[in-house]
């Protein structure tokens, strides 16, 4: 028998500087710094960002390897074995994309598949994030209620 969720609890990315992800997650998606913390011996350092409905685990490791650049790119990405993305609901995919757009953010690339509308952005380690349009009926909008349109 499966065991019920709750749903999603955070997220962990990986990142260069914790500092300016903080910053960048704060100024992209007005995410809110709940802690911070260093894991002792190996002194990585780590904070929790609270976003709407998860909570966002950042860790800065001393002498980390840089995101591999295929691991920039949605389709070259999917090649590698693993976690993908994040994606974050939006009511209006293309508002959101000139929105981002306006802010600097970098658009990796705009997927329309099957009906859906995804922007693929990258944060500022290169970690991929969609933003996904949750409207009409697709299977992946039938996890809540969207409000209609306006």
């Amino acid at each position: 028998m499966a065991i019920k969720i709750n749903g999603a609890n955070h997220f962990a990315i990986s990142v260069a500087d914790l500092e300016e992800t903080i910053q960048w997650y704060s100024d992209v998606f007005g995410f809110t710094v709940i802690d911070r913390s260093v894991i002792p011996g190996p002194e990585i350092k780590v904070s929790h960002m609270q976003g709407v409905g998860f909570i966002l685990e950042i860790f800065e490791a001393p002498g980390a390897a840089p995101l591999p650049e295929d691991r920039r790119i949605p389709n070259r990405d999917l090649m590698t074995h693993g976690n993908k993305h994040m994606s974050f609901g939006v009511p209006d995919g293309p508002k959101a994309k000139a929105e981002l757009e306006a802010l600097g953010v970098e658009v990796a690339m705009v997927a329309e598949v099957d009906g859906t509308y995804g922007v693929f952005i990258r944060d500022n380690t290169g970690n991929l994030i969609e933003i996904f349009e949750e409207k009409g009926d697709s299977p992946f909008n039938q996890h809540k209620e969207i409000a209609p349109d306006h």
